[in-house]
């Protein structure tokens, strides 16, 4: 099909432009994603800096706040491990190493006792060489819980989420409330709080990994690259001359 337009014929050859118009969707979907994944990141730093400014609270006052309001808020009070209870959780890259991230569970020294329990991670531990080997990890019976409480902790999960061999600690792939709070009657807090000082283990957790200031720069690269096919695919049908000319 030709079509004569601006002095120029323009060959139009539906199946090329049905392949460029998925390519053009394509990219400007990813340049939109990463932009709105830019706008998170930013909401996000708001979030933890306004609660930052507010100060660190204890247990008791976590609960007081709503679920939804909760990302974000700092933490600061005495704690108690529900022993034996820990959880290592897999495939956690640190310096190029590999490891688990260490998960146990504790409650407010200062609140009544069983009143509720929160998830905590105290930092990353290297892993043996041998994979059906567990690192052996030494948790003190009480703790300074400073650190860092977010309310997203679900990831993509590849197969079983816990092995549970009947003995501690116990290897998770990824962070599951609901699931281990069936190993204790406490209520259980959904969400985690990231231990940031005094702590055993490597602490090398960040709530934001990559800057919004990268993911728009991700997001112009998409839209430049969404324009660059545009222009090459409408150069490759401009023609001088009819098709039926230069045969």
């Amino acid at each position: 099909m030709t079509i004569i337009a601006f002095n120029r014929y323009w060959v139009v050859r539906w199946p090329w432009v049905l392949i460029n118009l998925l390519v053009l969707a394509l990219l400007l979907w990813l340049s939109l994603w990463q932009w709105q994944r830019a706008a998170e990141k930013t909401q996000t730093l708001a979030r933890i800096a306004d609660w930052k400014m507010q100060g660190a609270v204890d247990l008791k006052h976590l609960l007081s706040i709503t679920p939804d309001n909760r990302d974000g808020l700092q933490l600061d009070f005495r704690a108690r491990w529900l022993a034996p209870m820990v959880w290592l959780i897999d495939n956690q890259l640190v310096n190029g190493r590999i490891g688990y991230d260490v998960l146990i569970a504790v409650e407010d020294i200062s609140a009544p006792k069983n009143s509720a329990s929160i998830l905590v991670n105290l930092g990353w531990v290297a892993a043996p060489s041998a994979r059906s080997v567990l690192p052996v990890v030494n948790i003190p019976d009480e703790l300074h819980v400073q650190g860092i409480f977010r309310t997203r902790t679900k990831g993509v999960l590849l197969g079983t989420n816990l092995e549970d061999k009947g003995v501690w600690p116990m290897r998770i792939q990824q962070v599951d409330a609901e699931l281990l709070a069936t190993h204790f009657n406490l209520p259980l807090v959904n969400g985690i709080a990231y231990q940031k000082s005094a702590s055993p283990f490597l602490i090398h957790y960040r709530p934001v990994i990559l800057p919004p200031e990268r993911h728009k720069a991700y997001a112009l690269q998409w839209l430049l690259l969404a324009i660059a096919v545009v222009i090459i695919a409408v150069t490759a049908s401009a023609r001088k001359t009819s098709p039926e000319t230069e045969s």
